[in-house]
């Protein structure tokens, strides 16, 4: 059970890089649903009100201090690839990004193409949280993908990267639309007084660069980005960047163009979170950073081992939570998922 009752402040005073909080808070992207159904020890309950009261009793049993709420919203016609999961917990299947295609590969299907009003977005579901919440209790929120991940669900990988070197006004027409759809969504959700934060979540890069050039990230991303920061520190919430890959050749531009106020997603193989601190975190706020292959291979010790370490090289002089590097997903062992946090009950204390 949660030692400490929730309190966003603390959250709220690492985003804003105000010194050290009482302790260091836990923060997650999102936990897959069959880690909190065997941590809790129960199903999700079939009503959507239990649901959400069961999301909130995970979160405060384990010492969080805000929940994830969700809305509906997407863009027809992105097509995953699937097949049988063999995670640890498992699903009855796994899908991943098709590179391949997309709903939108010519000027003809992008005239023809049924773009989502987000004016006309439900948002009851997002909503109905903010009756739910226990004092202290913050709520983020993040939209279905972000400008590039919807960019390049929408022309599929492969067919992007030939457009924006044999035509990159269709590229450009699209990646407009997303941007123009998104923000209307921005505005909506970061109108909500009771909402603390919002997760600017879109994946950018593998492991040795940005999924486009710099030049192009610069040309069809960040202004729109930055468009979506800019709305929401309008209404006094903070941004919270998760992407994906290696971010080293455009994190200036991240940080002071964008305008981001954390980042979240670490990979020791690209850049370990301590390290990310230091070059950094006088400017932004870091996330996370336990990572993800030493979640899901290593052993209860080995997860509590290196947890210690990680809180003594990052929590000093705050601005920082403990999370993975990306996610809790499915194929991640609950106990080692418990022992990081177990740890940060023990070691993250000021």
């Amino acid at each position: 059970m949660s030692l400490w009752q929730p309190n966003f402040e603390r959250v709220r005073k690492v985003l804003r890089r105000e010194g050290e909080p009482d302790r260091v808070p836990f923060l997650e992207l999102f936990h897959d649903a069959e880690i909190i159904q065997k941590a809790m020890g129960e199903p999700y309950p079939p009503d959507p009100d239990e649901y959400r009261r069961y999301q909130i009793r995970f979160m405060t049993r384990f010492g969080y201090d805000y929940v994830v709420a969700r809305y509906p919203y997407g863009f027809p016609g992105r097509e995953a690839l699937v097949t049988e999961d063999t995670a640890l917990y498992k699903r009855p299947q796994r899908g991943w990004q098709d590179e391949h295609k997309g709903p939108i590969m010519s000027w003809e299907e992008f005239e023809v193409y049924p773009w989502p009003d987000p004016y006309q977005v439900d948002f009851s579901e997002l909503e109905a949280y903010a009756m739910l919440l226990p004092d202290g209790m913050g709520c983020v929120t993040f939209c279905p993908g972000g400008i590039l991940e919807n960019l390049i669900s929408l022309m599929g990988f492969e067919n992007l990267c030939l457009w924006v070197v044999d035509d990159p006004a269709l590229p450009q027409a699209i990646v407009d639309k997303v941007g123009e759809c998104i923000a209307g969504l921005y505005e909506q959700v970061c109108d909500m007084e009771w909402l603390s934060a919002i997760w600017l979540n879109d994946d950018m890069g593998f492991r040795t660069q940005t999924m486009l050039s710099p030049p192009m990230m610069r040309r069809f991303i960040f202004p729109h980005q930055r468009r979506l920061v800019q709305i929401a520190h309008a209404h006094g919430k903070p941004v919270m960047l998760h992407a994906c890959g290696n971010l080293s050749e455009v994190m200036e531009d991240l940080i002071e163009d964008v305008g981001i106020d954390a980042k979240h997603s670490f990979e020791d193989a690209i850049m370990p979170v301590p390290d990310f601190k230091r070059r950094y975190g006088d400017r932004v706020a870091v996330l996370g950073g336990i990572d993800v292959h030493v979640l899901a291979s290593g052993t209860e010790d080995e997860v509590r081992a290196y947890t210690r370490q990680r809180i003594e090289a990052c929590a000093p002089g705050g601005g920082w939570t403990l999370g993975s590097g990306n996610s809790v997903a499915n194929y991640i062992p609950v106990e080692n998922f418990l022992s990081m946090l177990d740890e940060g009950r023990m070691h993250g204390v000021y």
